[in-house]
């Protein structure tokens, strides 16, 4: 028969510890008890256990995050733990409690929101284009970088290329929405590139680089930077610059299907 142990640690923390397989009920009952004594309740179950966690999601406890390789499994293996945790003051029941439990386990995804900005070639060759190059990794990227939370893109992009260039700009339209798969660590984003419009000479020359970030900018042709950059985001570059005038939906640089 499966029973929740409580204990309330000096810090007026309890956590809940359990054999088998307990409801929402049980899991629920063991928290309000708990709360009667501490100011918050917490537990840490094995990320593949989906019906210990879903019984968690049910008695309003929110996910805080996962500890690798922490609890043992089956065979000896390592498995990843998922902490959660309830507050005396949690939200518990309705709208409002099912949407911040939800806000906390459901899949999030990384935004970013580069600017393309471009130049007239003053030896009178091809449009030129704005990259940076970074203090930590070798291709080159367009200006901007990775919205905040609660931050739209838009707001992201002017104040990535103000941090990264000393430049106060306003951005445009968007010119292409691409999905990124996962990559060097990373897990999949969505990144959105914004028309930056013609910066002056005026505006190249008062750049000032962020040194933590930017090792140096390029102007380049389309063509020439290919090479600098990674695939994917060659691919996109080719795709903006030759079919303008269109907001492109792209998968990795290249559009679905």
């Amino acid at each position: 028969m499966t029973s929740v142990d409580i204990t309330i640690g000096p810090d007026r923390t309890a956590r809940l510890r359990w054999d088998g397989a307990p409801d929402r009920a049980m899991i629920a009952t063991a928290a309000a008890q708990a709360l009667d004594q501490a100011d918050r309740v917490e537990a840490e179950v094995a990320d593949t256990d989906v019906p210990a966690r879903r019984a968690l999601h049910q008695a309003g406890f929110r996910s805080e995050g996962v500890r690798r390789r922490a609890l043992p499994g089956p065979g000896g293996a390592m498995l990843d733990a998922r902490i959660y945790a309830r507050l005396a003051d949690d939200e518990v029941a309705g709208p409002l409690a099912f949407s911040q439990v939800m806000n906390t386990v459901l899949p999030r995804t990384r935004l970013i929101a580069h600017v393309l900005f471009r130049r007239t070639d003053p030896a009178g060759g091809p449009m030129q284009y704005l990259f940076c190059q970074t203090v930590f990794k070798t291709d080159w990227e367009l200006p901007g970088g990775v919205v905040e939370p609660g931050e739209s893109p838009r707001t992201g992009a002017v104040r990535e290329v103000a941090e990264e260039l000393g430049l106060a700009v306003e951005v445009g339209e968007v010119l292409a929405v691409d999905w990124l798969p996962p990559y060097l660590g990373w897990d999949d984003a969505l990144e959105l590139i914004f028309d930056g419009g013609e910066l002056s000479a005026e505006q190249c020359a008062a750049m000032v680089l962020q040194p933590s970030e930017i090792a140096a900018v390029h102007w380049t042709s389309a063509e020439q930077a290919y090479p600098m950059l990674r695939a994917g985001a060659a691919r996109r570059l080719k795709l903006i610059t030759e079919r303008p005038g269109a907001t492109h939906y792209l998968e990795d640089g290249d559009p679905p299907g």
